[in-house]
């Protein structure tokens, strides 16, 4: 049983440590909105795009080195197919949010969830196909 679980933690390692440091991405993003607005007065849309730009280098950062594990040279050519990913998700996001709680009757806090999983999903799939792509 011990021998099963190392296999597919093996097997599933760059999946686990994506979704670790994407919870550690959240509270990065989470702290640091609250810090900014809150501690320091900061206006709330300021403050929440401080946020996502720290939360997203914190991503970066990790996702490169622990979760693709990149040794690329070109880290900032990385850095900003990493950024533009996430620009993208995050508009692709807006859209999905606004025509579906605009055009459906479904709540929308499960479309957020919803809307949610969509991006995480994208987020990995331009991250290890367009961002941390091998060769």
């Amino acid at each position: 049983m011990k021998n099963r679980v190392i296999l597919l933690l093996k097997q599933y390692r760059e999946i686990i440590a994506y979704l670790i440091f994407g919870v550690l991405t959240t509270l990065v993003n989470i702290v640091i909105y609250f810090l900014a607005s809150d501690i320091l007065s900061i206006n709330y849309l300021i403050s929440n795009l401080l946020a996502w730009f720290i939360s997203v280098l914190f991503a970066y950062i990790t996702n490169r080195a622990y979760v693709f594990e990149s040794t690329s040279a070109h880290f900032i050519k990385e850095a900003i197919k990493f950024f533009g990913s996430r620009i993208t998700t995050g508009i692709i996001d807006m859209i999905l949010m606004w025509s579906l709680v605009s055009f459906t009757s479904i709540n929308d806090v499960l479309i957020k969830i919803i809307v949610n999983v969509i991006v995480i999903v994208l987020n990995y799939i331009f991250s290890k196909l367009f961002v941390f792509k091998e060769g």
